[in-house]
């Protein structure tokens, strides 16, 4: 499978997403037919954005209506593709009353669906498919069971559940239902991508990611008090994209790849907006203490069970592999935090001053 196969086209799925939003832009830029999938094609606000790089763009754009939950609705779209970026995920409901019937099935069965669609359709060669950094891990404190301390590859997420974490469960048996299917047949290779918390400028103003949330919050003074002991791995949204074309295209691609351009503690986040944004905004200044946190933390919605074995523990994340066999070089991740806070400011997400 070559760079140079612009003829067959490419399938993204989830083509609205964040992520995914890039990898269109750079394939269309390169020249592909990119098949797309969105949930309703009377929403056109929501791919205005596509449409609109395609007609900049040597590329071609096919939009296509999919629903991860309806089996075979991905098979129209898939017709011809060589490649697929599996890149959908289902709505996240945030206040579940049934982890398992909300976030967990949804996940391994929309895994599921555009996989058996794949396996119906003779033309796919290579399957790319977003799983998550939660897949190697499920608390920080898992980090002291690592030799180098630091997750890698190798490492998967073993410690999340129905009842404790279910979003890291979700994404983490959705990938093992990917294996489990690409293991049972041999036409097609599945390559994953994990990658951490991903940040950076996004195409349209409406993303709705778990980035957000977390600076959204130092803005509004809900961590003016102090942040917890916690840290992220980190990576910016282009490098997320330039992974998923890397993996798609690179001959010798195999495996999973974490995709992170290093860690930053909460508190380091707040620093480093402080000294971009100035004192305009309530950014953390300093941090509680765990021991403190685990009297005001059951208030603030975190359960004393999450706060011991997630706060107090730096957590990293080797990417080497990603820089070996996909040639992936990482942007600066205190610029893709300046640059996406700034976006929110230009979006009116966030608001000038305190």
């Amino acid at each position: 499978m070559s760079q140079g196969n612009t003829s067959a086209p490419i399938l993204v799925t989830g083509a609205t997403g964040y992520i995914a939003s890039w990898v269109i832009q750079k394939l269309l830029e390169q020249g592909y037919t990119v098949h797309a999938t969105v949930r309703d094609l009377n929403k056109k606000q929501s791919f205005a954005h596509l449409e609109k790089i395609a007609q900049a763009s040597s590329g071609t754009l096919k939009l296509f209506k999919a629903n991860l939950l309806e089996n075979g609705s991905f098979d129209e779209a898939m017709q011809g593709c060589e490649v697929v970026l599996h890149m959908a995920s289902p709505f996240v409901v945030t206040n579940y009353k049934d982890a398992v019937k909300d976030i967990i099935e949804p996940a391994i069965l929309g895994t599921e669906n555009v996989l058996n669609s794949i396996n119906k359709t003779d033309s796919v060669k290579r399957v790319i498919v977003t799983s998550s950094i939660a897949s190697t891990y499920g608390d920080a404190i898992d980090i002291l069971k690592t030799q180098h301390n630091q997750f890698d590859e190798s490492h998967w997420n073993t410690t999340s559940s129905t009842t404790h974490q279910p979003y890291p469960y979700s994404k983490v048996m959705a990938e093992r239902k990917a294996w489990e299917m690409a293991e049972a047949q041999n036409r097609w290779t599945l390559i994953c991508v994990n990658p951490a918390l991903v940040l950076g400028p996004s195409l349209t103003a409406n993303t709705q990611s778990g980035s957000v949330e977390v600076l959204e919050q130092f803005a509004n003074g809900m961590t003016l008090l102090g942040v917890p002991p916690m840290w992220n791995g980190i990576v910016d949204v282009r490098d997320v994209a330039d992974a998923h074309i890397l993996a798609a295209f690179k001959e010798n691609a195999a495996g999973r790849y974490i995709i992170s351009g290093g860690s930053l503690s909460l508190l380091e986040m707040g620093k480093i907006l402080r000294q971009n944004f100035g004192q305009k905004f309530p950014f953390p200044r300093n941090q509680v203490p765990k021991k403190a946190f685990k009297f005001i933390g059951p208030a603030f919605g975190y359960s004393r069970d999450f706060i011991e074995k997630n706060m107090g523990y730096p957590i990293f994340f080797n990417a080497d592999k990603s820089k070996q066999e996909l040639g992936m070089s990482y942007r600066n991740i205190e610029t893709s935090l300046v640059e996406h806070f700034q976006q929110l400011l230009d979006d009116g997400v966030v608001k000038k001053y305190i």
